[in-house]
């Protein structure tokens, strides 16, 4: 269990769903919010940076952090391994920042279990045609590979029970001002306004 000043904040979201664009934008536009760092055994892709996208690790060294209880979660996913470090999450969140964690379904669930006040945000996409016709859209993928990610984005939806938070990205200013506010009302919970709120008191 993690004792922890800072909040943590995990999104998830179905491929196309828009979390990237609001992410980046969250963490660009809201002071004392710093997105996690994942560490992964996958090779950098052009113009990725070690310590500022991700810590770039081998296999033996991913093994032997597993071996030695240093990630709070961790996902086999496509072939490659990440996790989130759990040394760089308690040090971030003793300093008093909250830290945003961009992590799919299994590692989502996997992180509540060891941050069960971990606040979980899921991103929506307005229909399951939106979300074709974006993926689509992008160009990158072909119709084989749009049709495994819709299945997997089927998966990971039939999960959107265990969050906390759920906002449909149709609209990206709409979606963004929801994906903000839940930032704000949860820094002023009464639980963690409590000391600042006795430190008023004791003034009177």
């Amino acid at each position: 269990m993690l004792d922890h000043p800072g909040n943590v904040f995990v999104v998830s979201a179905p491929s196309g769903a828009g979390k990237s664009t609001l992410v980046q934008r969250l963490v660009a536009s809201v002071a004392d919010l710093r997105f996690s760092i994942s560490f992964t055994t996958r090779k950098p892709r052009p113009g990725e940076v070690d310590g500022r996208d991700y810590f770039f690790v081998d296999e033996a060294r991913f093994d032997a952090m597993v071996r030695e209880g240093g990630f709070v979660e961790w996902v086999e996913v496509y072939g490659h391994r990440y996790g989130t470090g759990r040394a760089w999450l308690e040090g971030q969140l003793a300093s008093g920042v909250d830290i945003l964690l961009d992590i799919e379904t299994t590692g989502a669930l996997n992180l509540r279990r060891a941050i069960p006040d971990a606040q979980m945000i899921f991103i929506l996409p307005p229909s399951a045609a939106a979300l074709e016709q974006r993926l689509r859209g992008r160009g990158k993928d072909s119709d084989e590979q749009v049709a495994i990610r819709l299945k997997h984005a089927r998966h990971e939806l039939e999960l959107y029970h265990a969050y906390d938070y759920l906002v449909v990205n149709d609209d990206l200013e709409t979606a963004y001002r929801a994906f903000e506010s839940i930032i704000h009302a949860t820094r002023a919970r009464k639980e963690r306004m409590a000391q600042v709120a006795q430190r008023i008191l004791q003034g009177f």
